[in-house]
């Protein structure tokens, strides 16, 4: 225990209630006076207005440079040097640095054979530019020699001269053709129960109204023909996504549901897993790539439904955590495991879902 901690020891049990009653009010007045100038506990005042002056020592002038830094220098050449632990001898150890001679290469003269020597020999200048195009070697001309060779007439490969390697001349991709679907006439075909419309299609349509694509969900209640419905990049929003689960509920011939790059928010897809509860058919279910992320809450939800139903086979979206991810993976992998054992014992490949899992 240190020297200071014992002289606190005995103030722990003053009590400074009893203290303060002994003073009088000429000693409380020069506490107080003391206490609104100074405040010992505020560390953002320098030390000598946290504290009254205890300094006995007259001040001896003005401060003087000059003498301070000589009386430094004075003190520090008086103290003694700390010894070194290990004493320094002068003796030299490993083997003194000997830098490389740098060799310059040598240029070998190069032996061709007597017929190529003798035609580079007779060369004119406009050959031997043709030559050093084919061969990549147009940095070994002089600019004299280099830009004669661009307007001359008479040098045949000038494409050379330009750089040693040419960029591959990739061929132009065309874009994309627009889709050619008439949104009406499909609507039509589709409240008809068309035999021969399998598959829709409106992926890329943009000036698609909200209404007629919920009049789309509406006619595929009572569709028994259509298997696929694709609805990509056409601006779907929630209520799209209401009158589609809705649909889901009732419809018993659609196997797969693509409502990818739209304005879905977690609402209008949580909707939709919701309704594959009540549907058996349904085996492909896209709804990745909305406006607006779906966020943790929702994709736990989503893990949770998936792991309920029993008949989808593929679903995409890719999850941003990796909890619902594993859940889900391991939902449709289990998926397709039933469907195969269902397949080899020779029962329904798709039973009813389990709603209360």
């Amino acid at each position: 225990m240190s020297v200071l901690r014992k002289e606190m020891e005995k103030y722990r049990d003053i009590d400074e209630d009893e203290l303060l009653k002994k003073l009088s009010e000429e000693e409380l007045q020069r506490l107080e006076d003391e206490l609104e100038e100074l405040d010992p506990d505020n560390a953002l005042l320098p030390a000598g207005m946290r504290q009254k002056d205890q300094t006995k020592k007259a001040p001896t002038g003005t401060f003087q440079r000059d003498n301070l830094l000589a009386h430094l220098e004075k003190q520090a050449k008086e103290h003694p040097d700390r010894e070194d632990l290990v004493p320094f001898t002068g003796e030299k150890r490993g083997k003194a640095f000997v830098p490389k001679k740098i060799v310059d290469p040598i240029m070998e003269d190069v032996t061709l054979e007597p017929e190529l020597e003798e035609a580079l020999a007779s060369a004119t200048d406009a050959e031997l530019c043709d030559i050093a195009a084919i061969l990549g070697m147009h940095k070994l001309m002089s600019n004299q020699q280099y830009y004669e060779a661009l307007t001359s007439s008479t040098i045949v490969n000038k494409q050379g001269l330009n750089s040693v390697i040419q960029c591959t001349q990739y061929k132009p991709v065309p874009d994309e053709e627009p889709n050619s679907t008439d949104v009406e006439e499909t609507l039509t075909r589709i409240k008809k129960n068309d035999p021969d419309l399998v598959e829709v299609n409106l992926n890329n349509i943009k000036n698609i109204p909200i209404p007629t694509l919920k009049a789309y969900a509406e006619a595929l209640l009572k569709n028994t023909v259509v298997e696929r419905f694709s609805i990509v990049g056409t601006r779907s929003n929630d209520p799209v996504a209401f009158a589609l689960a809705e649909m889901l509920k009732v419809n018993t011939t659609l196997k797969s549901l693509n409502v990818e790059s739209n304005f879905i928010t977690g609402t209008g897809i949580l909707a939709l897993i919701e309704s594959l509860q009540f549907n058996t058919t349904l085996q492909e279910l896209k709804i990745d790539n909305q406006s607006q992320p779906l966020g943790n809450k929702v994709e736990m939800e989503i893990a949770s439904m998936l792991e309920k139903n029993t008949t989808l086979l593929k679903f995409g979206y890719h999850f941003t955590q990796q909890g619902p991810r594993l859940r889900g993976s391991n939902a449709m992998m289990n998926n397709n495991d039933l469907v195969r054992k269902r397949r080899l014992e020779g029962g329904p490949i798709f039973p009813k879902c389990r709603t209360n899992v």
